[in-house]
């Protein structure tokens, strides 16, 4: 009998064609389950290679039981069998225990990762003096605690932004510290009568709520500059931590120089409406900034916030003179801050703002943000804000590691980790990418901006239909059209992505700009896509400074047409960024 005869006796091409087709299958519905329930990459990657497996086995089963099926099994075959099951099981272990398994968890869950034992977060101070529009006073001295325990070295201390996402939360202390990533929290209460200032204040062994500190204070407010430092030693002294010292730190204050508790109250009052980041609040923190100022001619924190929010205001929500004029505002802020104290850390952060959305001067920002990061190193602010701008500047290698620092200290940062994973999806890292975006979208649901950063990463990782599903469910803006553009320019429905495209324009043809040439790179149009990059530089688009990191615009870098136009924005012509396919 031949070789052929006895393929078709046992019915080999049947037994595989039958089990292709179910893999197949099994693979099409595991994929669909996995999308839906966010699996990780490598449980489909295992399912594939166990599959690859079966095949072999289901051959050799198939060889030997094909036709007659009561062929009994040999030494031989049951050896075959072992070996083949022995290496599919060390190829399941090795990948379970490969950097796309466990190591990918361990950078996205910073909640997984043991406190060190010098950690703090600073809970917002009960406000209970009666009165609502209290609450920035107790927001105030929370934030000046926070700002002078960062102060002393090796003392890791949680951001604003992540512990007063835990305002009179009835969380246990260990969930909050877990949730913070930290060993210790110090929370307490204020209340503001009349002249009389009494707060009681208490450190927290996060992980069985026993009290290591704990002191009440009735103080009067005329001395709550004293009451602030008496707190902070005491609680340094319990956690043993010593002030920073040498390695060009400077010791950052928030308050004014003469000691003027009504400027420091107007400051604090502008800071509670500046962290609303909306345009009515934004103006009525300049007010407020411009009244502190007014108290204290001399003071330069005051400055330097006024100079940030002026920016802010004008290249998140202004546009025309308006914009110009603002940002002309802010310079003059700006430049007084650093007169007024040239080691400020903040006044030098303003003028790199500055530099960097006004002037497109992306070395001189990177100079201002260096000596701001020298001044200041545990400035979680200013972390970020350095490491956006060397991605800018097309490292994103060097902004990972900057970006998981700002976590680290200020874990409920979505904009971290929306940048984290832009950065990461530039060196390729598309899996960790993804699972930065998503807890950047499940930190801040209601942002349309950092949903769309998920939505591009998909659109990298060829879930085509994961992004449409993504896009459709980003609440109504300007970021969902821009969303939609992009996953239906990647889609087979070019009706459906014309009339995208289309509608981005018709709405924001100068706003988004950049986003527009980022669709003509899906598209495969670069005759459009340098167009309105030309045109994206002329309105100044903040979105030229994603250039070098731009997985669809970086497809076209070795156009003669990208170099130029990197020399004409002042961008550097090379980047660590990797272009996927």
């Amino acid at each position: 009998m031949t070789f052929f005869e006895r393929l078709r006796q046992r019915k080999l091409v049947q037994w595989a064609l039958t089990y292709l087709a179910a893999a197949f299958a099994l693979l099409q519905g595991i994929d669909i389950v996995a999308q839906r329930f966010v699996w990780p990459e490598s449980i489909e990657r295992v399912l594939i290679v166990a599959l690859a497996l079966g095949f072999f086995v289901v051959l050799v089963l198939a060889w030997y039981h094909g036709e007659r099926g009561a062929q009994r099994v040999s030494g031989t075959e049951l050896s075959i069998l072992a070996l083949l099951l022995a290496i599919g099981g060390g190829l399941l272990w090795r990948m379970a225990q490969s950097p796309g398994g466990n190591a990918v968890v361990s950078h996205a869950d910073t909640t997984a990762v043991v406190a060190p034992a010098k950690s703090i977060a600073v809970l917002p101070l009960a406000n209970e003096s009666g009165e609502k529009d209290q609450q920035y006073f107790s927001d105030g001295l929370s934030e000046d605690l926070i700002t002078a325990l960062s102060q002393f070295a090796g003392l890791k201390v949680i951001g604003r932004n992540s512990s007063f996402q835990f305002r009179d939360t009835k969380l246990p202390s260990a969930s909050l510290g877990q949730a913070l990533g930290v060993a210790h929290l110090l929370e307490g209460s204020v209340r503001r009568a009349g002249d009389v200032v009494r707060i009681s204040a208490t450190l927290v062994n996060a992980a069985d709520g026993s009290t290591l500190w704990s002191q009440h204070y009735d103080r009067p407010y005329k001395d709550l500059f004293a009451l602030q430092d008496d707190i902070t030693q005491s609680v340094a002294g319990a956690l043993k931590a010593k002030l920073l010292d040498g390695a060009g730190a400077v010791v950052q204050s928030e308050r004014p120089p003469s000691g003027n508790l009504d400027a420091w109250n107007a400051w604090t009052r502008g800071r509670f409406h500046d962290a609303m980041i909306n345009p009515a609040d934004e103006r009525t923190a300049i007010g407020f900034y411009e009244q502190a100022i007014t108290l204290d001619p001399r003071y330069a924190r005051a400055y330097a916030s006024l100079a940030i929010t002026w920016s802010t205001l004008a290249g998140t929500f202004l546009s025309g003179d308006e914009q110009r004029q603002a940002y002309v505002k802010a310079r003059a802020a700006a430049d007084q801050a650093l007169r007024l104290d040239p080691n400020s850390a903040h006044a030098h952060a303003a003028r790199g703002l500055l530099l960097q959305w006004a002037d497109f001067d992306w070395t001189g920002a990177e100079a201002e943000y260096r000596r701001a990061f020298e001044l200041a190193p545990t400035e979680t602010v200013i972390q970020f804000i350095l490491a956006r701008l060397l991605g800018v500047l097309g490292h994103p290698q060097q902004a990972i590691p900057m970006f998981r620092q700002v976590i680290a200290t200020d874990p409920r940062n979505g904009g971290a980790w929306k940048w984290l994973g832009w950065d990461l999806a530039a060196v390729g890292q598309l899996e960790q990418a993804e699972q930065a975006a998503r807890k950047a979208v499940e930190l801040v649901p209601s942002s349309p901006f950092l949903a769309a950063g998920l939505v591009i990463i998909q659109i990298q990782r060829g879930e085509t239909q994961a992004a449409l599903i993504s896009a459709q469910q980003i609440s109504p803006d300007i970021w969902r059209d821009i969303a939609l553009a992009f996953v239906l320019q990647a889609g087979n429905d070019h009706a459906a992505a014309d009339a995208a495209l289309k509608n981005l324009i018709e709405k924001s043809a100068d706003g988004s700009a950049y986003q527009i040439a980022e669709v003509y790179a899906l598209g495969k149009d670069p005759d459009n896509l340098f167009t309105w990059l030309d045109r994206a530089w002329d309105t100044r688009d903040a979105g030229v400074g994603r250039l070098l990191t731009d997985p669809f615009i970086l497809r076209y870098r070795s156009d003669p047409r990208f170099a130029a136009f990197c020399r004409k924005v002042g961008l550097p012509t090379t980047t660590d960024a990797v272009v996927l396919p």
